[in-house]
């Protein structure tokens, strides 16, 4: 009530002195790690999110380290009286990259990154890792043992948003999509409640949280995953002039077909503008997940001309740990999916270059852009099958398909306010033209997409039902779709999650209760 009157003294709007009264409730609810803006610990949690974009300013940071904790935090923000008006964020590993999607400017970020412990149980091959934990960290602990998962590619991605976006990775063909490789996710619910979901208990939730975003259902705090043994793998990167774009496009296209009878391979190939060259290169990386070096499977890229490579065989952590993008810059994404089709990838390779040059001649050179292919091919979900599926919706394809990353990654907020309409209308003319040659597929990879796609909607009303009804029977009150604003969520189906409209069929009265909350935060 003192910070609410002093608030209201000095002209600020009441919903400061809440939301700092919350962050104050936090501690007095026992929680030990609050961190407060202009401390060194939260500038260090600020500084570590991956994108720049992501790094917003919090009232204060919140740092559960155990289950516990995380129902003390639920129940604070979702029942204290301090916080009634209080907006929260999420945060696993902190790699989503658009601005909101796990981070808040007004109310309280719930960083779960003291949760980051990876246990492997040898007896019954599950490894359980916490939410706050990133590859690294997990390949870190699985490869001394011998053991690994089917985790992410990059070292530095989280593995929360990563599991329950999906997840492509160098094992996809063997075991399905990484979030097909989840045994059972614990979570506690906006009531504070402690739920596991699995195949046997809670399969509703189990299967939605495969792809549906975790946010939408609650708060993730173990991920037990299947683990398998496993020796060093073959693979790491390679590098031509993009010059051999026509070998390379002409390889790739016969590699996705390719993959139904080489489960073990995986290739990533993207054309990518480097500040240091002031040119587009073309990368690729290469993995045989048996630790066969250089198998046929490779055989065409391995004929087209390379100026470098870092290809042998090694760890599992060191293949992933090679993979990453520079840090400290504001990276914006864009996603689609098409026909394993060489005319419309050439297009795309050729617009991309296109946008590089008209954002080159008017801008900063010390930019990063990517154009990066991965071959989605029907054996992916056929394998995702066998452990029950998922609420993704690539089951329905009978096809071999193609995922596209585009991006770019600038250095200043002026910069990102010019090239994210830019990309997007390039990103868009990709579409077009894969339209034009009945080669768009109506499919949005959750963990590329920008804040305005709806990759929620595009796996189909079965699985957005799925979703829904899952949502409804474990969020009742709407806590997650109305106080935790970051990430896709399924009320905003058919919208694009950046939109305000809100899905009336699912939530009929929550743009007056939202209105009803902002009116008395104002008073």
């Amino acid at each position: 009530m003192y910070r609410r009157v002093v608030a209201v003294l000095l002209g600020l709007p009441a919903v400061w002195a809440q939301n700092n009264t919350c962050c104050q409730a936090l501690q007095h609810a026992g929680l030990a790690h609050v961190l407060y803006p202009n401390s060194t610990e939260y500038d260090a949690r600020t500084e570590s999110y991956w994108s720049v974009s992501a790094q917003l300013t919090p009232h204060c940071i919140v740092q559960p380290t155990c289950t516990s904790d995380v129902m003390k935090v639920v129940k604070t923000l979702v029942e204290g009286a301090s916080c009634s008006s209080t907006k929260f964020a999420v945060r696993g590993g902190g790699h989503t990259v658009w601005a909101g999607s796990n981070n808040i400017e007004d109310g309280v970020t719930v960083d779960m990154g003291l949760m980051d412990d990876v246990t492997l149980n040898k007896d019954s091959g599950v490894a359980s890792i916490g939410p706050g934990a990133r590859w690294m960290h997990v390949y870190g602990a699985l490869d001394p043992e011998g053991w690994t998962v089917a985790g992410g590619r990059a070292g530095s991605v989280g593995v929360a948003g990563f599991l329950t976006g999906g997840g492509n990775s160098f094992f996809s063909a063997r075991t399905g999509f990484a979030c097909d490789n989840v045994k059972n996710f614990e979570l506690v619910t906006a009531n504070g409640e402690v739920l596991n979901a699995n195949a046997d208990e809670n399969s509703d939730l189990f299967q939605a949280l495969k792809g549906g975003s975790g946010t939408n259902f609650g708060i993730v705090t173990r991920f037990d995953m299947f683990a398998f043994e496993a020796g060093n793998l073959w693979g790491g990167t390679a590098t031509y002039n993009k010059s051999v774009t026509a070998e390379q496009i002409a390889a790739y296209v016969k590699w996705t077909d390719n993959v139904n009878d080489y489960p073990a391979g995986s290739s990533i190939i993207f054309w990518s503008y480097v500040p240091a060259m002031a040119d587009i290169v073309i990368l690729a990386a290469y993995e045989d997940t048996e630790g066969n070096e250089a198998p046929a499977g490779f055989d065409d890229f391995m004929a087209i001309p390379r100026i470098a490579d870092t290809l042998r065989i090694d760890s599992h952590k060191a293949l992933t740990d090679e993979l990453e993008q520079a840090t400290g810059y504001r990276d914006i994404w864009f996603t689609m999916t098409f026909a394993n089709d060489i005319e419309i990838l050439t297009k795309i390779v050729e617009l991309n270059e296109a946008f590089v040059d008209e954002w080159k001649a008017n801008n900063d050179p010390d930019f990063i852009n990517q154009c990066m292919f991965q071959s989605i091919p029907t054996i992916f979900s056929e394998r995702s099958a066998e452990r029950g599926g998922n609420v993704m919706g690539l089951d329905k394809l009978d096809k071999n398909v193609i995922m596209l990353n585009f991006n770019i990654a600038v250095k200043t907020a002026d910069e990102e306010a010019a090239a994210r309409p830019l990309l997007r209308s390039y990103g868009e003319r990709m579409q077009e033209f894969a339209a034009s040659k009945d080669g768009l597929v109506d499919w949005q990879y959750l963990n590329y997409a920008d804040a305005y796609q709806d990759p929620l909607g595009s796996y189909g009303s079965e699985n957005v039902e799925k979703i829904r009804a899952a949502a409804r029977k474990f969020d009742p009150q709407r806590v997650f779709q109305t106080k935790v604003p970051g990430g896709f969520k399924i009320s905003k189906v058919g919208t694009g999650s950046g939109s305000a409209v809100m899905d009336e069929a699912l939530y009929g009265d929550v743009k007056e209760e939202t209105k009803t909350l902002a009116n008395l935060s104002d008073a």
